[in-house]
């Protein structure tokens, strides 16, 4: 029987936007090592990092509908996730054009081939457990691993876009989560197959993108250790023990 996903507030442990403690100077006071949003290298790294979130959205949008079909019972609920993907993609539009930056849309479609290839054969093998790793953990991890990376050091426009979108993205990281956590004996084989298949891609993909985000001041350390201590925490809270997440996790420096 298929269990029906309860929407949860930010598991304990998961990182999300930054907090200003009360009477504390706001965040564009507290940064100290802001880039030069003006200038022509972090213009031309923004260009392509935007265009990996913009894309990534879009792909979140098409990933939940296509969801969907395996899940008709949770439609409307998957179809409400998918708006919120193209409100997010809108967002993210409005801050390049607040650069005056235009999106590398062919670069950004280009990093998600990997994981875009295995999500539609999965959803064409009817691996509904695959595809919500590949969507709604690894993607979603991988999403807020980044946004809370680039909140401190973003321009004030897209700092305020971007704490909205976080907070947004454990509702869909939570779906996935809770979906995989009532089912995970029947779940766990394919599971543990689709993380060895697709935890390394994440991995790529971090460092494919490492010299852009560093003219952003993301460090590819940070970005990864972020993700990490994510996914493990989904991981655990599935109801994997800490032995199994450790093998689950070697997959991406093995893969």
């Amino acid at each position: 029987m298929v269990v029906t996903p309860t929407e949860l507030s930010p598991a304990p442990g998961l990182v999300g936007a930054p907090q200003v403690a009360p009477g504390a100077a706001p965040l564009e006071q507290q940064a100290t090592d802001l880039p030069d949003f003006s200038s022509a290298a972090y213009k031309d790294a923004y260009s392509r990092i935007n265009g990996i979130v913009i894309e990534g959205e879009q792909e979140a949008h098409d990933n939940y509908l296509s969801i969907a079909q395996l899940l008709p019972q949770q439609a409307d609920e998957l179809a409400r996730l998918a708006r919120m993907e193209m409100k997010h993609k809108k967002g993210f539009a409005a801050c390049a054009a607040n650069l005056g930056v235009t999106a590398d849309m062919k670069f950004a479609s280009e990093f998600f081939t990997p994981l875009r290839e295995n999500f539609q054969l999965a959803l064409a093998e009817q691996k509904l457990v695959t595809c919500l790793l590949i969507q709604s953990i690894l993607i979603e991890a991988f999403a807020i691993a980044a946004y809370h990376i680039y909140i401190p050091v973003a321009d004030p426009f897209a700092r305020k876009i971007t704490e909205g979108v976080v907070q947004d993205e454990y509702t869909h990281l939570n779906y996935g989560q809770q979906w995989l956590k009532a089912n995970l004996e029947s779940s766990r084989s394919e599971l543990e197959e689709a993380n060895r298949a697709n935890l390394p891609h994440v991995r790529r993909m971090l460092e494919q993108v490492a010299d852009d985000a560093s003219v952003l001041h993301m460090e590819k350390e940070d970005l990864m250790a972020d993700f990490m201590a994510s996914y493990q925490e989904v991981l655990s809270e599935i109801g994997f023990s800490s032995r199994e997440i450790a093998r689950l996790a070697t997959a991406a420096l093995l893969g």
